[in-house]
């Protein structure tokens, strides 16, 4: 982790600078790469102001506090900091699991299979729904007053994915996985 510190309108203090590179290199172990911080200590009449600058991957976190004490400044811009690294990590751990199960999905087939399905039976929408946990006769009455084909829903007893949908024949038809 390379930690860059600046004063701006203030003397060098080494105790103030260590204190500021402790604290920064706190943030590595959230972090398995490469990191470079650059912070910036400033003081004007008695404003004390602590800015510091993460680049991870390309990417920019910065967070600046101003405070009467550069102590507590130092320690508040850390916690916007951390805040602002932990939501980065979760965004990418989110775009990963979902990158993850798009694989998963097609991982049933090769490639090639995957498109030629693909081409030959596009998927127009997606959406997205609950599965609320009901039995049968409750995702019955909740079908019949849609005006919905079918519902999605979990089976109460079993807590596996259900679906139920209107037949041709008027009559009503239920799908239950076997396991």
């Amino acid at each position: 982790m390379d930690i860059t510190v600046t004063f701006r309108h203030m003397e060098p203090i080494e105790s103030l600078k260590a204190y500021a590179e402790e604290k920064v290199s706190k943030i590595k172990k959230y972090l398995d790469s490469p990191v470079e911080a650059h912070v910036v200590l400033t003081v004007e009449k008695f404003r004390h102001q602590a800015d510091v600058s993460l680049s991870i991957n390309g990417t920019r976190i910065k967070g600046v506090e101003e405070t009467g004490d550069m102590y507590s400044a130092i320690d508040q811009v850390m916690d916007k900091i951390e805040k602002q690294v932990k939501r980065h990590l979760s965004k990418i751990r989110d775009r990963r699991s979902e990158n993850q199960k798009s694989e998963t999905a097609a991982s049933g087939y090769d490639v090639e299979e995957t498109a030629a399905i693909s081409m030959e039976y596009p998927v127009i929408e997606v959406e997205k729904m609950v599965a609320k946990p009901m039995d049968a006769e409750e995702a019955a009455m909740q079908l019949n007053m849609s005006k919905q084909d079918f519902l999605v829903f979990r089976n109460a007893n079993s807590m596996d994915i259900n679906v139920i949908y209107k037949r041709a024949d008027g009559n009503l038809g239920l799908v239950e996985p076997v396991n």
